[in-house]
């Protein structure tokens, strides 16, 4: 990847959730079976070189923000595992930095080798960072971060994500303020939805704007609704 401003980076990353259909604008349901005027789905990136890419504006991100200070990538199943096995091969490749990869599997293995954990196995003293695709409520590192401390003495120091939703946490703060507050956690965030609306507020794909007047309506309702207060 060529040398970017942070600025520079964020906005690159946006175009590039856009260009590989994983930023969609519209009326989705989530997990929670909330209605969402926009989904970030991962698990659309689907070939090598969007890995690849992928990869690369975590581990720039991430070299900015932690340099050497940490030893391990963690990527909760499921969608964290790509993410941290793309970022690991981008740090090698691209910084010279030589880390740990692990993800954890859903059900434990009583057979083979065994185990829940796939990859590097935790160590006492390991500095480890959790890679995640979005963060909403913050479940999947609530589940993480204990298990984590449950395989070794290891310091969790920090939680990247692909996009921070800024929606509220169990109170009134964003769920990754509450998270970095919870855990200890320095956080991360390639883009947020302040980011997102910004940068794509007047920006055309086939002479169609990727953000019309009905989509930043309805984001600016929901953020009402469900934004931090």
């Amino acid at each position: 990847m060529p040398q970017m401003s942070e600025r520079e980076r964020t906005a690159a990353f946006v175009r590039f959730m856009v260009d590989c259909q994983v930023l969609r604008f519209g009326d989705f349901v989530g997990k929670s079976g909330r209605r969402m005027p926009y989904f970030v789905d991962a698990g659309r990136y689907r070939s090598g070189s969007q890995l690849a890419s992928l990869g690369s504006f975590y581990a720039a991100a991430i070299e900015h923000r932690f340099g050497d200070g940490f030893d391990v990538l963690f990527g909760p199943a499921y969608k964290g595992i790509p993410l941290a096995v793309a970022t690991g091969i981008a740090l090698a490749r691209d910084h010279d930095r030589e880390v740990g990869v692990c993800f954890d599997r859903k059900e434990v293995k009583d057979h083979g080798e065994g185990g829940l954990l796939i990859g590097h196995q935790p160590r006492d003293g390991d500095r480890v960072l959790i890679v995640e695709d979005v963060t909403t409520a913050g479940t999947s590192v609530r589940a993480s971060v204990p298990l984590l401390r449950a395989q070794a003495d290891v310091e969790v120091v920090g939680l990247v994500v692909g996009v921070d939703r800024r929606e509220r946490g169990t109170g009134e703060r964003s769920a990754l303020e509450e998270l970095a507050e919870e855990f200890g956690l320095a956080t991360l965030a390639l883009a947020t939805i302040d980011d997102i609306v910004e940068l794509l507020s007047d920006v055309e794909i086939d002479g169609a704007p990727v953000l019309g007047p009905a989509d930043l309506e309805r984001i600016a309702t929901y953020r009402q609704e469900h934004g931090p207060r």
